[in-house]
């Protein structure tokens, strides 16, 4: 056989082998997969018109969500809550900074943290594939199980810190006849109902979600104001004030990028050629706005318990829900300020949604075995894991916040350092470079060995960097008297630079 024959003979087999392949795709597709459509979870999910597709590839006729609102409303309401408010409040509690520093440290700690999820929802519309599925472009095959794992306990603990601030108010308000048991499980049961029935109806519930979270911030807002205990504090400087600067800053910082390993799972019902301008700024302002406006809000509400005994105590005793209700019912609204503190507890419902669905995204994404769970039962009992951990963690609200942001902070800088290399230098931001409908096909991506080496890099940054309560790094200890937090920024650096220098080993020796 001549050359030209073999080549044309190799060409006509490749074209089947596409063809086959494209074909039961889109059955796969059309049917979510006949596995899944024998099981009796999906079986009872699709009699209540529940979404049963799980890390699929999303179809084009599939790609009915043109509304930028839906995108930009998702993080709208799931920022406008409760815990962002709790988090602000810990700038002036924990950090001991002025209200002046806690809004520049807010600013631009909530910018670089969201830009990075504003940006991977653009994956989303271009690829049709969920985030830990388009981190085995990025990272390979085995970097990508990495993140899918950690990420899987992050879904669990983001939970569980949002529903004990929630729980805190719960209990208060019924002058401590509600057990913070019962508050946590009536937020899980909330929480399982609405993601229960996937993307549409969480995109549906979180549309509107966020209108009596507004109300409620603003009575907040006129309450603080006419209480007259708002102070802007004393600002200070020096490494002391550094320290604590770097170390709120991180902890803003691990909330806001907190959604970025989520980011594209709901975008991937909008349109393939949706605009990327339109669809990243979108994205970005629904997040910018109430991170910016809560986190401000309670930073400046906390100044009260430096200016009110009263408040100060309640905070104390019962940390973020003692201090909304100081301000919202004692000598002030009364019962309907408990009805207001009520509806803001069930405000954490909004910001749960997103780790609860995606918590599945990222179990089906980590293993092929995982992958035949299907994503409803995976919402359920994601749900009650956290359940049996924020209970009895709910004493202890205020270090397990702050820990658990740093250390979503870290790995998370990791993740967006080495995946941005992966897509503005390697593939020179090319969506050509993504071969998206072969993606159950390994060779199509890397293998992973620069993404493993770089995370190992990234945690040798991180254990520099970190100040903890159960640790500080040799160079966190170096700034100030109590330190300061740089493990996400080292983290991100060393991180890119081990990726970097393994890259071009990896493709030379395996060839991608």
């Amino acid at each position: 056989m001549s050359d030209q024959e073999k080549s044309l003979g190799d060409s006509i087999e490749k074209k089947v082998s596409a063809n086959s392949f494209e074909k039961s795709l889109e059955e796969s597709g059309h049917a979510e997969t006949s596995e899944t459509s024998v099981n009796i979870f999906d079986r009872w999910a699709a009699k209540l018109n529940a979404e049963t597709k799980g890390v699929d590839l999303v179809l084009d006729d599939e790609k009915t969500d043109s509304s930028i609102w839906n995108a930009a409303s998702m993080w709208l309401s799931a920022n406008l809550v409760i815990a962002t408010f709790s988090l602000g409040a810990l700038g002036v509690t924990v950090f001991g900074l002025s209200f002046f520093q806690c809004i520049m440290v807010i600013i631009f700690f909530s910018l670089l943290g969201a830009s990075t999820v504003a940006f991977f929802s653009i994956f989303g519309c271009r690829l049709g594939l969920r985030q830990m599925i388009v981190s085995k472009y990025l990272l390979g095959n085995y970097g990508m199980r990495i993140f899918a794992f950690i990420n899987m306990i992050a879904c669990v603990g983001w939970g569980a810190v949002n529903i004990m601030a929630s729980a805190q108010l719960l209990n208060i308000v019924n002058n401590g006849a509600l057990p913070p048991w019962a508050g946590c499980l009536i937020l899980v049961v909330c929480t399982i109902f609405v993601t229960f029935f996937g993307y549409h109806v969480i995109h549906m519930y979180e549309r509107w979600s966020w209108i009596p979270n507004m109300a409620i911030f603003i009575a907040i807002i006129c309450r603080m104001s006419m209480a007259g205990t708002f102070t802007w504090g004393e600002t200070k400087g020096g490494q002391t004030t550094a320290g604590n600067v770097l170390s709120f800053g991180g902890t803003v910082f691990g909330y806001a990028t907190g959604w970025t390993t989520y980011a594209s799972d709901y975008t991937v019902y909008q349109p393939r050629n949706a605009n990327s301008f339109r669809i990243f700024f979108g994205v970005l302002g629904g997040l910018l706005f109430p991170l910016i406006f809560t986190l401000i809000l309670g930073a400046a509400c906390a100044t009260g318990t430096l200016t009110d005994d009263n408040w100060q105590q309640l905070y104390q005793e019962k940390a973020v829900g003692g201090l909304v209700y100081s301000i919202l019912v004692q000598d002030s609204l009364h019962g309907f300020g408990q009805f207001l503190c009520v509806l803001l507890a069930l405000s954490t419902v909004a910001n749960n949604i997103p780790n609860m669905y995606s918590i599945a995204m990222s179990a089906q994404a980590f293993s092929s075995y995982l992958k035949k769970v299907p994503r409803v039962l995976w919402t359920i009992c994601g749900n009650f894991v956290t359940l049996a951990i924020c209970i009895p963690a709910y004493y202890h609200f205020e270090s397990v916040m702050e820990n658990f942001m740093n250390l979503i902070g870290y790995y998370l800088a990791i993740y967006e350092s080495m995946c941005l290399s992966q897509h503005l230098i390697w593939n020179r931001g090319r969506w050509s470079a993504y071969d998206y409908e072969n993606y159950m096909d390994k060779r199509a991506y890397p293998v992973g060995i620069a993404a493993i080496f770089g995370f190992c890099c990234g945690v040798a940054g991180v254990v520099l960097g970190m100040n903890q309560q159960w640790y500080s790094g040799v160079i966190a200890t170096q700034i100030g008297e109590r330190g300061g937090d740089i493990g996400f920024e080292l983290g991100a650096s060393f991180a890119f630079v081990g990726f970097n220098l393994m890259r071009p080993l990896e493709i030379k020796y395996l060839g991608r």
